[in-house]
Order: C-alpha cells, then sequence, then structure tokens
C-alpha cells in the first residue's frame, strides 16, 4: 500500500490554490494547508509545522520571483520535508537558481494532470525532479567541459586562480561564509571575489554566473539522481534519468 503524502499548497492567487487541491486530492494525498504565504506553514519557533519525509509542500511560482522566494525561505526551514516549484515557463537560469536554494522538483505547468501528481508523489519519495528542457540545456554543453575549453574562456574574461575557483564554490551553492572558511580568508575577502567574477563575467547575479560557469564547462559537475518530466504530448510516461547536472 503507498504512503499517503501530506501536501501543503502555496500560492498567492486562491484560484490556483484551489485548482491544485482538486488535482491532488486522492486516496494517497492529504491536503494539509493551503495558504498564501509560507509564514503560516510555520510554527513560533520559525520552523516548518509539519517537517517529515511524507510532506511535499507545492509552490506555485506566480509572478514577480513569488515561488523562488517562497522557495529559499521554506529550505532554510526544512529538514526533511521536501519541495516542489510549478513554473509558468521554462527558463534555465530559473531552474538552476531553484535546485540551488533547495528546491527538490522543478515541474512546468505544461504537463497534464496525471504527469503532475506522479511528479509530487516522486518527489515525496526523493527523487530530483525537473523539466525535459533541462537535458537539451546540459546535452548542449557537455562537448566544451570534456574539452577543457573553460580554461580558455576563463583566461579571456580575465579570472584569476582565485577567482576561478570562488566562481567553483558559487556553483556547489556555497553562501560566502563558508567560502572564507574553505580557502581561509574573511568574507570581506570573498565579497571582493565575488564583486570581481560579477563584473568579469558582465552579469548581474550569483545565480547568473554560475550558469557561466555551467555553459563553459567549469568546475567538476555536482552529482544529482534525477528523474526527467516531459508534458504529456511529448511523453506520456516519466522517463527516469540518471546523471550529471552539468
Amino acid at each position: 500500500m503507498l504512503e499517503v503524502v501530506q501536501i501543503s499548497l502555496v500560492a498567492k492567487n486562491e484560484i490556483a490554490r484551489e485548482g491544485l487541491r482538486n488535482i491532488l486530492s486522492s486516496d494517497n494525498f492529504r491536503i494539509e494547508a493551503s495558504v498564501s504565504d509560507v509564514s503560516a506553514l510555520l510554527d513560533p519557533d520559525g520552523n516548518i509545522e509539519r517537517d517529515d519525509d511524507h510532506h511535499v509542500i507545492v509552490i506555485d511560482s506566480g509572478n514577480a520571483g513569488f515561488g523562488l522566494d517562497a522557495c529559499r525561505r521554506l529550505a532554510a526551514k526544512r529538514s526533511r520535508t521536501r519541495l516542489a516549484l510549478l513554473m509558468d515557463h521554462y527558463s534555465f537560469e530559473d531552474v538552476v537558481e531553484a535546485f540551488q536554494i533547495g528546491a527538490d522538483g522543478v515541474i512546468i505547468k505544461e504537463i497534464s494532470c496525471a504527469p503532475l501528481t506522479e511528479s509530487i508523489r516522486l518527489v515525496a519519495l526523493g527523487e530530483k525532479v525537473f523539466p525535459s528542457q533541462l537535458v537539451n540545456n546540459l546535452t548542449s554543453w557537455i562537448p566544451t567541459a570534456m574539452a577543457g575549453d573553460w580554461k580558455v574562456s576563463a583566461a579571456s574574461v580575465g579570472l584569476s586562480d582565485r577567482e576561478i575557483e570562488i566562481l567553483e564554490s558559487i556553483m556547489a551553492g556555497m553562501a560566502n561564509k563558508v567560502i572564507a572558511r574553505q580557502f581561509g580568508i574573511c568574507e570581506a575577502t570573498v565579497k571582493v571575489h565575488v564583486k570581481a567574477i560579477l563584473r568579469k563575467l558582465g552579469v548581474e547575479n550569483r545565480t547568473q554566473a554560475a550558469t557561466w560557469g555551467v555553459k563553459n564547462g567549469l568546475g567538476e559537475p555536482v552529482q544529482l539522481n534525477l528523474r526527467e518530466v516531459r508534458p504529456a504530448r511529448a511523453l506520456p510516461k516519466l522517463s527516469p534519468v540518471t546523471g550529471r547536472s552539468a
């Protein structure tokens, strides 16, 4: 018998929450909460009220970064709860950022109801679920990574050896404090290096810098156990994919 998955819904729009409630109401899903703000899922101590392996918080991305912000806030408060982010449209940068900040699954809304429910069940089981478009992006950059062209790319923008090391740390999702401890330098020095990296790469934030690194084959890719979820019209069944994230 399948374990009952506890579901909490987070969406700004009440119509979106009710739609998800209708889709996910079944014998094997139990809707525990439906809220417009993540603070409603936290206990008085600021921790997630139901923090266990069979709890999945489904976050509707909404507009103006609502979903990523909600995911970031919840990831900082959970230890066992899973996070599934629903996005209206595919964006490589947003998908990368979602996984970096702690999402367990990113699902594009163009899939139909059956693959959606199966995707959320996979997230509940501990799988990393990602959109099929990510496969195309990563596959197109693998030859560059294997060829070692990242050295040429890094040299062309003037990255120093230390800046390359810090960029690799950014790609691994490390915060400035962690990077400082790793290299035995102060956090202020790390901030100076990060600013220099962003300036040399011509990007605005750490996510875009990490994306540049992925595109140019920099560093050791992070191992992820991922399952690909395709739109129903392209692939009616989920196809398991296990591989590197870059």
